[in-house]
């Protein structure tokens, strides 16, 4: 059986942070007595990716995400545990490695600034030795997949946020990498442009059986694209499993939507579960998943309706959950909430 192109075994990410008081006291006894302390930044994780899945890497601010992808693309040396990635540590950034792997951040570039998007392809074309047929080839994939052909030409200066992002996905995506590390991609983008990012991520994926690691907090890029989630807070993992069955273990019900035909005479919403909203004819209810069917076969039975819908609660609120609880688990054991690096 081949090895997961993605193996992470007790991965660690320590720093030594300074410690400085306020004022030009606190700049002075720093000089004599300079005083540390160690924020653990990625602590002690584990986790295996499968080629061709597409797993969204969640987290609060601070809670490692991107120093974990820093390590996986050999931009970090790990402080111990160990990842590979196709079989390399990315650190020795190896160029076998290199040519088989992308790592894009929505708030970084690599186009360059006063010039049109196509002259940093060419130079990606020379760095990455990529030949001529296979380059126009990719190129002409990928600029009918992100609708490039009035940007290329154009200076990186004058395109919009979305544009922007658009060509540097195609220039991190020109030499065709095995795996992506793509870290919060749709950030500051309008909705529409975070629907075509997203489409052209899994088409990509489709066409190319890509391994992708994706960090957003957008929970519509992790609803659309990934069936699994890794969940870390303060560096350490919280959860690896699959979307439904995050939803399932931490917020055990289902929400239970109903548009009334008519005002109701008498009835007790209180009756038929935990009411969260009730405005006019429309009414929202919280359920145990265990009494769904009980209960919605009750408000059909019982009450004037004209529309029901169930669905389970947005995963935005599933994810809080779980940053909540670990919080909670934090400050019972005493640790410190210093932030962490991201």
């Amino acid at each position: 059986m081949d090895a997961p192109p993605i193996q992470v075994t007790n991965l660690k990410k320590y720093y030594q942070v300074h410690d400085k008081e306020p004022g030009i006291t606190g700049s002075l006894k720093s000089f004599i007595n300079r005083k540390y302390r160690d924020v653990k930044a990625v602590d002690d994780i584990s986790f295996a990716i499968a080629a061709g899945e597409i797993v969204g890497f969640l987290g609060p601010n601070g809670a490692g995400k991107t120093t974990t992808l820093k390590m996986l693309s050999g931009l970090l040396y790990p402080t111990g545990g160990e990842a590979r990635v196709l079989g390399y540590l990315p650190q020795e950034r190896r160029p076998a490695y290199l040519r088989q792997m992308t790592l894009v951040m929505g708030q970084k570039q690599q186009l360059t600034w006063d010039l049109p998007a196509i002259e940093t392809f060419l130079v990606n074309q020379a760095i990455y030795e990529i030949p001529e047929d296979q380059y126009k080839k990719t190129l002409n994939e990928l600029t009918e997949l992100l609708d490039l052909a009035p940007l290329l030409q154009k200076q990186v200066r004058k395109l919009s946020l979305g544009e922007r992002m658009k060509c540097e996905l195609a220039a991190a995506l020109l030499h065709r990498p095995q795996v992506l590390f793509l870290d919060e991609p749709t950030i500051g983008l309008d909705v529409t442009m975070q629907t075509k990012i997203r489409q052209f991520i899994a088409e990509y994926n489709r066409r190319h059986s890509a391994t992708v690691i994706l960090t957003s907090h957008y929970m519509a890029d992790v609803t659309a694209l990934c069936k699994r989630v890794i969940v870390i807070d303060h560096g350490k993992l919280m959860y690896d499993g699959s979307l439904e069955e995050l939803s399932a273990r931490i917020a055990p019900h289902k929400l239970v939507r109903v548009e009334f035909a008519s005002a109701l005479n008498g009835h007790s919403l209180s009756d038929y579960g935990e009411v969260l909203k009730h405005k006019g004819l429309r009414a929202e209810w919280l359920v145990p998943r265990s009494k769904t069917s009980e209960m919605a076969a009750r408000i059909l039975a019982e009450l004037p309706v004209a529309d029901v819908t169930i669905e389970d609660p947005p995963i935005e609120d599933v994810i809080a959950r779980v940053f909540e609880q670990a919080a909670l688990a934090r400050a019972e054991r005493g640790d410190s909430e210093d932030e962490d690096e991201e």
